[in-house]
């Protein structure tokens, strides 16, 4: 029988080729790792270098994720620093939901290459203003530029999947996750042996450049404008259309709103209060390793789509803000014996997290028509920005109210 030819475009990148298909998806993986790259260093970097600015005397620093004050230099039982943690997460999120919010109406007359190209120009941008900051608020500008690269990226690469097959977005998911775990090691051994913390962000460099790289891979797909869909129709979606596909979304929005909001309260709000003095590690160490474990149980999780897949977004929530409401009662009432147990629980949390962020792309993927898909993955994105920074800014009062007693 004679083989019929593949004429369309969007279907030829629905090849069972094996080879095609591991392309796409270590495509993918190294896309979610260079994007959000930018976003998890910032977390660490940028404090290292503030601290650096605020220090009269001090000229050797340690590295550490979002790095503590361990010089307190007050009364609390709770050994706090003089600013909340949540301080620079929200310099790190604003920024990107302020884009979550507004670019999906008008993203789509921008074509993906350009889009690429300036997530390139922001990250690279943020790696050089953090470096060579002289003052505190040229660091926070780098930690923005920051933020608008890995935010845009977010909108850009979760649209671009819906031209793929459905598995690319586990490989995405995974690399983002992995960004968390590679950023924090690397920054922190390159900065261990030795180098400073400016030299080491323009070693990270190459991380933008790879992104650069990257965009060669999807020159084809590229070429073809963002309102063709996977069935071959064209036809822009119309103001109306897309406020009732948002709406239709909520659901969505709202899940991941709630997981993330508890997760990063714990995050922000309590992990630096959540210290044991008769534990062999400081208070900083202690921080840095429930940042490290977490973002292991985010790597895990959000790789994990090939192999489980869960409807039931709103179980993973609720199990979610158990974990902040326990957290917090630990916090008040210091009931938990070791360190040990904090270890365990930021894993589990970072498992919730990354299992409800791949799980929610994946299901508004499969039941979003092919018209409105490329729409809806860019916009429920913003479900995860609004949860950090209503997060951030409960973490403020929480953090004073703490560190009062």
């Amino acid at each position: 029988m004679e083989r019929r030819l593949n004429t369309n475009p969007i279907q030829h990148f629905h090849t069972n080729d094996r080879f095609q298909l591991w392309r796409n998806w270590s495509g993918f993986w190294l896309i979610g790792l260079c994007n959000n790259f930018a976003y998890v260093v910032m977390l660490s970097a940028a404090q290292d270098i503030l601290k650096k600015q605020q220090s009269e005397n001090t000229t050797i620093f340690k590295p550490s994720l979002i790095t503590l004050d361990t010089e307190f230099g007050n009364s609390s039982c709770y050994d706090c620093s003089s600013v909340s943690t949540a301080a620079v997460l929200l310099a790190d999120i604003l920024p990107t939901l302020i884009i979550k919010l507004s670019a999906p109406l008008v993203i789509h007359k921008v074509p993906h290459g350009f889009r690429i190209l300036f997530c390139v120009i922001m990250a690279a941008t943020s790696f050089l203003v953090v470096s060579f900051s002289s003052t505190v608020w040229m660091s926070i500008i780098g930690v923005i530029f920051a933020s608008t690269s890995s935010g845009f990226g977010e909108l850009t690469f979760l649209s671009l999947t819906v031209f793929y097959s459905r598995d690319v977005l586990g490989a995405w998911g995974s690399g983002t996750g992995g960004a968390g775990v590679v950023g924090a090691l690397l920054y922190s051994s390159l900065t261990q042996v030795g180098l400073s913390p400016q030299v080491t962000l323009l070693i990270m460099l190459i991380i933008p450049v790879t992104m650069l790289i990257s965009r060669a891979g999807t020159t084809v797909l590229l070429s073809f404008s963002s309102n063709i869909t996977e069935d071959g129709r064209s036809g822009l979606l119309t103001l109306t259309e897309k406020l009732h596909v948002f709406k239709s979304l909520l659901p969505f929005v709202c899940v991941l709103g709630l997981v993330y909001y508890a997760e990063y309260f714990i995050n922000q709000g309590l992990m630096e209060l959540l210290y044991f003095r008769r534990f062999f590690l400081t208070h900083a160490e202690q921080y840095r390793w429930y940042q490290t474990f977490y973002q292991v149980g985010v790597f895990v999780s959000r790789s994990s789509l090939c192999c489980v897949k869960i409807r039931k977004l709103w179980g993973l929530a609720l199990l979610q803000v158990l974990n902040a409401v326990l957290l917090l009662l630990e916090v008040c009432y210091k009931f938990l014996p070791s360190a040990w147990l904090v270890f365990a629980i930021v894993i589990y949390e970072g498992l919730l997290g990354g299992t409800a962020y791949v799980n929610t792309f994946y299901f508004i993927s499969k039941e979003t028509e092919d018209r409105q898909r490329e729409f809806a993955m860019a916009a429920a994105s913003v479900g995860d920005s609004v949860g950090i920074a209503l997060a951030g800014l409960t973490a403020f009062p929480v953090h004073r109210y703490f560190c009062s007693l």
